[in-house]
């Protein structure tokens, strides 16, 4: 058949360009200007397209990518794992390579956190805690079916189902699907830059440059800028009051932990999460927290709760859960909440939902071999030096005169344009100068995504020093070109 697209047919250049704009719908594009990007191949860092031009895979394909593309320990277990079984469901049984995983995964959480359940992308994990907590009021012990409702940060991401995207703040994403998600109750965002005469972010010490080597987080700052302990005190003290208020109706609070991703890299004071952690816990409100963007070592520990030891009632994974290699996440809670599910059949306590590929044995035995990778690699104890690296190029890049600031957490870097420094008020929307600059990367070699004129790189966790530097030099030679 005239133009068929068969795997052992091969199409030629000209065709999948073609047949990526006429049937290739991608998410979050605009499709009227879309010019087509075809990976063809990729490894270690680096993208490979159908011309075989390379790229620096500079958001880890969209924040998930770990270990690099086409590592050899996940690729093996995947081939393996395929030899013995590709898929069984989990509804009444499960592969042993989801069992392990679940163990491996109880033993590596915060806390108690012993019970799994397995899902297929970010926005389900959050589906199954949001439904978990509210199915869990009616069931626990001297039940509590008043409380139905749920707290979410401003500009908060937690995905794009009808429930993730209910408790998500960012208007674009939101705003045309109002008429179908459900009310929450919304806090405001716990940005230190929105506070009097701040213009830059309050999670580190007075400045980016000094002291990097002691800090997993780095950001730049202004004279009159108060300490951590005060920005985080100040939006406590907002969330309490929301708490006296609602807390009887509150079924939980969902948080993005440290960073919120999609928000434009925002991040939180220290001590804020802590803080959330303690109230949640005064006013019996569940706390869910969301790390599917920050888990697996994207803030420098394994999970962003280690760093003001927080242990949440549940824990969303996704992304980098099998390294970046399939489609898979996670959410995991405790005995109190488990528990309320135990019963007679008759009684109708069960968790009632679930997913076709949940525990998929390829997806559990990729995320197994990943985590093998974290020790075999020892890619934790790795990070310092590759964040001190980046730290170095924002201080640099600090200094343009189109660079209004910088922020770090762990092993993602943040910028934000601006035509006057003295203001640091962005561009006009309309001049798409993150956009600019992105494109103008990609001809240097280097893929990353803005997000408005907020440029963050967030590469793998695997990348050498030299392929950061180059990463970072593309970047401000992109940063000049288009601004």
């Amino acid at each position: 058949m005239p133009g068929r697209s068969t795997l052992n047919e091969p199409s030629t250049r000209d065709e999948l360009l073609d047949w990526d704009r006429r049937h290739y719908w991608h998410a979050f594009t605009q499709m009227a200007e879309y010019e087509p990007l075809v990976i063809e191949r990729a490894t270690g860092c680096r993208l490979v397209d159908v011309d075989g031009r390379e790229y620096l895979d500079g958001a880890s394909s969209m924040w998930c990518n770990v270990h690099g593309h086409g590592h050899p320990r996940i690729n093996a277990a995947i081939r393996a794992q395929l030899e013995r079984v590709a898929h069984c469901t989990s509804l009444g049984m499960g592969c042993d390579s989801a069992v392990r995983l679940a163990k491996r995964l109880a033993d590596l959480a915060p806390g108690n956190l012993d019970h799994v359940f397995f899902s297929s992308d970010g926005s389900s994990a959050v589906e199954v805690a949001l439904k978990a907590a509210f199915q869990y009021w009616r069931q626990c012990h001297g039940t509590r079916p008043e409380k139905t409702k749920y707290i979410a940060l401003g500009e908060a991401y937690h995905g794009d189902t009808i429930g993730s995207a209910s408790v998500g703040g960012i208007a674009r994403f939101r705003g045309i699907f109002e008429p179908l998600l459900f009310d929450v109750i919304r806090a405001p965002v716990p940005d230190p830059r929105t506070l009097g005469g701040m213009l830059s972010s309050a999670t580190a010490d007075v400045s980016m440059c000094d002291g990097r080597k002691s800090m997993p987080t780095v950001a730049t700052a202004t004279e009159g800028m108060p300490p951590p302990e005060a920005a985080a005190e100040h939006f406590l003290h907002q969330l309490e009051q929301l708490l006296e208020e609602h807390h009887e109706q509150v079924a939980a609070l969902v948080i993005e932990p440290l960073v919120q991703f999609a928000a434009g890299m925002v991040m939180h004071p220290a001590g804020y999460l802590r803080g959330v952690r303690e109230l949640t816990s005064r006013y019996d409100v569940l706390l869910i927290a969301d790390e599917i963007a920050t888990g697996f070592g994207r803030t420098g520990t394994m999970f962003a709760c280690e760093q003001e030891d927080v242990v949440p009632d549940f824990l969303c994974l996704g992304k980098g859960l099998t390294g970046g290699y399939l489609p898979m996440s996670a959410t995991l809670t405790h005995d109190r909440i488990y528990e309320a599910f135990l019963g007679d059949f008759h009684e109708q306590r069960t968790l009632y939902h679930g997913h076709t590929y949940g525990g998929n044995p390829l997806a559990a035995a990729a995320a197994l071999a990943s985590l093998e990778v974290f020790d075999e690699e020892q890619t934790l104890v790795k990070l310092p030096a590759k964040i001190e690296r980046l730290a170095e190029h924002l201080c640099a890049l600090a200094e343009h005169p189109h660079v209004a600031t910088t922020r770090q957490r762990g092993l993602i870097g943040v910028l934000e344009l601006t035509p006057n420094k003295a203001t640091g008020l962005p561009y006009p929307a309309e001049q798409r100068r993150g956009w600019q600059v992105c494109r103008e990367a990609l001809r240097h070699g280097v893929w990353i995504r803005p997000l408005g004129d907020v440029l963050y790189v967030a590469p793998p966790l695997a990348i050498s020093i030299d392929e950061l530097d180059y990463l970072m030099n593309a970047l401000a030679a992109a940063i000049d070109k288009e601004t």
